[in-house]
């Protein structure tokens, strides 16, 4: 790993900091590659609407300097304080000079730009203002004629607003998280973007050349130019961080032959927007099976305040609630290590301190249940756990949501692998979970789609319907789950899937 690589703070306290701004500081192999993208042609001025740190404008300097030329540098911040690490970067007064301290997604530039370059915040949803994601949906409606997904992240607004910032034939590079790719809002967002500029390259990273080690999220660079669209683009992966192979590789034109540190092929548009660009090419479509021939996929449960829901035996006996109030239960992904948990292991985890009783309630009153519960409920209430968003949606709020005993389990984010388990504990999953109900009840049945789930055919698949995120991990919902391809000949040397096909019966579980 280069010297210069990006590092993240281990204290939590620091770590929280980026979160709520959004800063991951680009490395310089990277910056230099994206640099060298938008400067190609001797154009001599590049914008970047996030100095942040000046990755960039430093990338830039070099560039300028090995080949004689002279540089304009300009963009936007809005953090004045961050500036001072671009100063004590190297970067002088006058490389500063002509950023503004503004936001660059509701006060972009007046005059169309001819290069672009950026890592832009990567702010979540969910740590959006709600003034300020009224505000950006009306950007989407602008720009998209309909809103994107509540679930898009201030990133996804930053490259729509520099896509219509570049001037005709103008450049941009935007390294960006795989769910702008990925995402619920995806589709919407890349079909606009398909339809009116042109798509040279995207550039993804293997878990050993991920740009933010240690920062779960999965990088992925794309070279746009406002140009008529192309029907083909050039798709990369680096196994390995190599500078000067990815810069070779971009001065080229993306023509030059992959180096060791990477793979290099052409693909088709339709099918990268349709597998996923953070994606590398599959033939998704030919499969004729789909998991959710065979099952129905829900969520584990959600309770809002684990650490009051979700307790061990030990706490139960000192607070003396009656067990009959409680289910077993498993949380993390990581408490399961196995292809199945059983009761034994269950136990065992409770012998280690960990949590495995759900506090299962109902609605009926408070004054209905013994006096210790009524107690540790009070003591919630005192908490404010009535007041959590999620929690205040239920009446009454100590009400936790229900589930079956699922069959199987799914583990959809962890640092392991993603995979099937099998649920002979009987427990309730918690969110780290999720729940797989087979369409049929019978041991015949049961003992065919286990061959299915943990057969390493169909867990290959698993990458390409789910979110992408650092050191390899993916995240998988529960619709998108229901999608997962089944390989033909698997599906038909275990079953007879044209029967699971047509089987309308209703499930037993839902």
């Amino acid at each position: 790993m280069p010297d210069n690589a990006y590092k993240v703070p281990s204290a939590w306290s620091e770590r929280e900091k980026l979160r709520k701004k959004g800063q991951f500081w680009t490395p310089d192999w990277i910056a230099e590659a994206m640099a060298q993208y938008v400067l190609c042609n001797h154009n001599n001025t590049l914008f970047d609407p996030a100095v942040g740190a000046g990755s960039f404008f430093r990338a830039a300097n070099k560039i300028a300097k090995e080949n004689g030329l002279r540089v304009k540098l300009s963009g936007m911040e809005i953090d004045q304080e961050v500036l001072k690490e671009a100063r004590a970067s190297g970067l002088s007064a006058t490389d500063l000079a002509g950023v503004e301290i503004c936001d660059f997604v509701f006060q972009p530039p007046s005059k169309k730009i001819p290069a672009i370059v950026a890592n832009p915040p990567y702010i979540r949803h969910h740590r959006i203002p709600a003034d300020k994601k009224l505000r950006l949906k009306q950007i989407g409606m602008q720009l998209l004629g309909k809103p994107l997904d509540g679930r898009a992240g201030l990133h996804a607004y930053f490259l729509m607003t520099a896509l219509v910032s570049l001037e005709k034939e103008g450049r941009l590079a935007f390294i960006l998280p795989a769910d702008t790719f990925e995402g619920k809002y995806a589709e919407d967002l890349w079909r606009w973007i398909a339809n009116n500029y042109a798509l040279d390259a995207v550039v993804t990273f293997g878990p050993k050349a991920s740009p933010f080690p240690g920062v779960d999220t999965n990088p992925v660079i794309v070279f746009l130019r406002n140009a008529p669209p192309r029907d083909m683009l050039v798709w990369a992966r680096c196994h390995k961080p190599d500078a000067v192979c990815l810069r070779t590789w971009v001065r080229s034109g993306f023509a030059a032959s992959a180096c060791e540190a990477m793979e290099v092929v052409l693909r088709n548009l339709s099918e990268g927007l349709r597998t996923g660009l953070s994606r590398p090419y599959s033939s998704i479509a030919s499969s004729k099976y789909v998991l959710g021939d065979f099952v129905k996929i829900v969520r584990g449960v959600a309770t809002g305040a684990n650490d009051f829901f979700f307790l061990t035996s030990e706490q139960i006996k000192r607070l003396g609630i009656p067990e009959k109030y409680f289910v077993r239960a498993v949380g993390r992904t990581r408490d399961i290590c196995a292809e199945e948990i059983t009761l034994e292991a269950l136990n065992a985890l409770d012998a280690k301190g960990r949590p495995t009783y759900l506090l299962a309630l109902n609605n009926e009153p408070l004054e209905t249940f013994p006096e210790a519960l009524q107690s540790y409920l009070r003591q919630g209430e005192q908490m404010g756990l009535p007041r959590r968003p999620l929690i205040s949606q239920r009446k009454p709020w100590y009400k936790t949501e229900q589930r079956k005993v699922p069959p199987f389990l799914f583990a959809y984010l962890g640092r392991r692998d993603a995979r099937f388990i099998r649920n002979n504990a009987n427990v309730i999953p918690l969110t780290g979970f999720l729940c797989v109900y087979p369409k049929e009840n019978s041991d015949d049945y049961m003992e065919t789609l286990w061959e299915i789930l943990r057969h390493e055919d169909t867990l290959k698949n698993l990458p390409l319907i789910g979110k992408s995120y650092g050191s390899g991990a993916i995240k998988v919902e529960p619709r998108a789950l229901e999608k997962l391809p089944i390989p033909d000949l698997l599906a038909e040397r275990f079953s007879n899937p044209v029967q699971l096909r047509l089987l309308e019966e209703k499930s037993p579980y839902s």
